[in-house]
């Protein structure tokens, strides 16, 4: 991990509430709390000039969606974003999921999941209930981003995505 993402994590608020979508009560106060860490971590990223996603869910907290976005030689590449808070959760991490990228890069599953395991499952692993949908961006999603996008815009397979 590199030190710019380790010191945005450590910014970040840790979450207390051990609750997934099947605990009613403790999911909403759980819900509250990511909410909240959200709301931190676009603040930070507005104040450093480094706003490089939006998401939002339903009612439910469950169904998320929005759009990140990575620049690269001044060029904008947006791309779609969804997951679904699993059942497990927060045991399980979010499958973030680029749906227009499925088949552009080997580090990505069916129906465009991105490749979390090696580096993010673990450290996922040894923070619940501690980590939330904010860690999952910033330590997942953003390094993802980073590695993977030079690499597709290397190979001309991103220029659609070109903004």
């Amino acid at each position: 991990m590199d030190d710019r993402t380790k010191h945005t994590v450590q910014k970040l608020p840790l979450l207390t509430i051990r609750a997934g979508p099947r605990d009613k009560d403790k999911w909403n106060e759980r819900l509250q709390e990511e909410l909240n860490a959200l709301i931190h971590y676009v603040k930070m990223n507005k104040e450093q000039d480094s706003d490089w996603f939006y998401i939002d869910c339903d009612e439910t907290g469950i169904h998320w969606s929005g759009k990140c976005w990575y620049y690269l030689d001044n060029v904008r590449y947006e791309f779609e974003l969804t997951f679904e808070i699993p059942v497990s959760y927060p045991t399980t991490p979010p499958e973030l999921v680029l749906p227009e990228l499925q088949g552009k890069t080997a580090k990505m599953y069916r129906g465009g999941k991105i490749c979390q395991t090696v580096h993010f499952q673990p450290l996922w692993s040894r923070n619940v209930p501690r980590f939330g949908i904010a860690h999952c961006l910033a330590l997942s999603l953003g390094p993802w981003l980073a590695a993977e996008v030079p690499e597709m815009v290397g190979r001309g397979v991103l220029n659609s995505f070109a903004r």
